[in-house]
């Protein structure tokens, strides 16, 4: 694979190859439609196709925040055309990797030695790359280990860069007025949090410490000597990234096996830690050689404050969904109705929170749910489609509910596609056994 000598950190130099990559889509619908002219029948898979690979190809040579949203895109299985997940998927852990020079020159300035003064060996193309940082192999005093760096600039270009995100997603989401802020920060301090390789490597630590009772889950030792806020020293894990396992013939019984403990994973996480791992996508897990399940890579860490949990988990309940008043208050206290809202609007989106709700909390009602059923994911993608196609919708303003929304929505919907893609059948309140 190529490797990056250079990656564009100044604001006009990103944003000009942003603009080119406009140029490109434009030139695809100029193209598309042409061809619809002569051939009404003619679909949008080959433009979908085409401006997946003009996005991905624009977005990887940026590598940081501008990558890391085709990344969390990827994980929308059932809101993006195919042709885009499978392109930006290629973000989780497979884009072009920095050459071997600026490897040396980026361990010369955060450790203050080359690679080569500190470990035994150390292998100077990467192992993977991903939109913040890529991994190499070393070893040292008889232990093999993964060495991730992140990529020069990619913490000073995030606030430009979701300033020339925020314009389109605006529009995407429909999101209007001076509150779509708190959303943008939202997402721009985690994106500053995940360059902070002191700060994954302490939430790395304690992770571990407080997991390390759920059955059949592996983590590396982290190794804060051979760290630094660019570097991150870890045990080598061997085994398949999810993603790859998924395509594997594996049976039934190991799929509920490694989806059960994915749930208890993130269940003990969030109600009992109040702390979740934010990031669940295939490359930050693996199944080791015994069938575990090795999680890696903390850096986005959501904490989830009790003004927001008890609410929250309180909609999950079907005796608050069907109970209009509780139902109301609990809209009320999570951002979804404000005081603000006409009649008109309190009626609208009460009525499409409680039927979207009664589809996506639907498996914290069931002692058992299958997610490799596909009734399920029917709903969702059914949902999704009508959802997209009103128009009411559209004159509405989307800026609802609390900005912690943002990353325990996207927890969810992340955990739930892995649940599918392993074909899981599990136990919900399975759990609780590791909270005393």
């Amino acid at each position: 694979m190529k490797t990056l000598d250079k990656i564009p950190t100044g604001k006009i130099e990103r944003a000009s190859k942003l603009v080119k990559t406009g140029v490109k889509i434009s030139g695809n619908y100029v193209k598309y439609y042409g061809k619809k002219l002569v051939n009404p029948e003619f679909t949008k898979d080959e433009l979908n196709e085409d401006n997946a690979e003009d996005i991905y190809d624009g977005l990887k040579t940026l590598k940081g925040s501008a990558l890391k949203v085709a990344q969390m895109l990827s994980m929308e299985k059932n809101m993006l055309p195919s042709a885009y997940v499978d392109k930006f998927s290629l973000s989780q852990f497979s884009v072009p990797p920095l050459s071997a020079p600026l490897v040396r020159k980026t361990f010369k300035k955060y450790l203050g030695k080359y690679p080569e003064e500190i470990y035994d060996s150390f292998e100077k193309n990467s192992i993977n790359a991903a939109s913040i940082g890529q991994v190499h192999k070393a070893t040292k005093a008889g232990k093999t280990l993964a060495v991730k760096i992140q990529y020069p600039g990619v913490a000073d270009s995030i606030s430009s860069d979701l300033a020339l995100v925020k314009p389109i997603a605006l529009k995407m989401f429909n999101i209007k007025g001076k509150d779509s802020d708190k959303y943008f920060k939202e997402v721009e301090n985690k994106l500053l949090e995940e360059t902070d390789y002191l700060l994954e490597l302490k939430q790395s630590k304690e992770i571990t410490t407080s997991c390390s009772a759920i059955h059949g889950l592996e983590f590396p030792e982290y190794y804060e000597e051979l760290s630094s806020e660019r570097i991150l020293t870890m045990d080598w894990m061997n085994g398949l990234h999810l993603s790859e396992f998924a395509k594997t013939n594996f049976s039934q019984e190991l799929g509920d096996k490694l989806g059960q403990t994915l749930w208890d994973f993130y269940m003990f996480q969030i109600h009992f830690l109040r702390k979740v791992h934010a990031d669940p996508h295939p490359g930050n897990f693996l199944v080791s050689n015994q069938n575990n399940l090795i999680a890696i890579d903390f850096g986005c860490m959501k904490s989830v404050p009790d003004e927001f949990y008890n609410p929250y988990f309180e909609l999950a309940k079907k005796q608050v969904l069907n109970n209009d008043i509780s139902f109301t208050e609990k809209l009320y206290e999570l951002e979804i109705l404000t005081p603000t809202d006409t009649a008109k609007e309190i009626i609208f989106f009460k009525t499409i929170f409680k039927e979207m709700l009664t589809i996506f909390t639907a498996p914290l009602n069931e002692k058992e749910f299958d997610f490799g059923a596909d009734d399920f994911w029917n709903r969702i993608a059914a949902l999704s489609e009508r959802f997209t196609e009103d128009t009411e919708i559209r004159k509405m303003n989307g800026n609802r509910g609390s900005k912690h929304f943002l990353y325990m929505n996207r927890t969810f919907f992340g955990l739930f596609n892995l649940l599918h893609d392993l074909k899981a059948k599990v136990k919900i309140n399975d759990y609780k056994k590791y909270l005393n």
